[in-house]
């Protein structure tokens, strides 16, 4: 089983994601060109309207194209989002005043109380930590630890 990167930041011509669009919640229709793929793969790719937010994919079914050459459909699962929404939040380093700017992907359904976890999530990924209302970037943690 191989992972298959289609993130829009790779602009590959070769190996490119056409389309993939909900069949329904953590159910995922898939259409590209190029990399070979195969029932049981991962396929990693962006979220629509992010800039740099990404989701893994499980291939589940494929079929390959005839024509054009190297184009594929597949089915997939991936994570469930009824209503997914990317919001774009800033954090200030208590230990420095850095900022970081960054997007986090939430699903609307849950409310605004998913958004804070959602967020905090997202903060950790990047290496920073959050101790109650207190945020610290990844440098400010290496002064601070022995």
């Amino acid at each position: 089983m191989a992972q298959h990167d289609f993130r829009y930041n790779l602009l590959n011509p070769q190996h490119t994601l056409n389309e993939c669009r909900a069949l329904g919640p953590g159910l995922y229709q898939v259409t590209g060109n190029g990399g070979s793929i195969q029932n049981g793969d991962s396929l990693l790719v962006t979220l629509k309207g992010s800039r740099d937010l990404s989701m893994t994919l499980t291939v589940e079914k494929v079929r390959h194209l005839i024509n054009p050459p190297g184009q594929w459909t597949a089915v997939a699962k991936g994570p469930v989002f009824n209503q997914l929404s990317i919001l774009n939040w800033q954090v200030k380093c208590d230990g420095c005043g850095s900022m970081l700017d960054f997007e986090f992907a939430v699903d609307d359904s849950l409310g605004k109380a998913a958004q804070a976890p959602a967020a905090t999530a997202r903060i950790a990924e990047l290496g920073w930590t959050v101790t109650g209302d207190r945020h610290l970037c990844p440098s400010c943690q290496n002064k601070v630890q022995p």
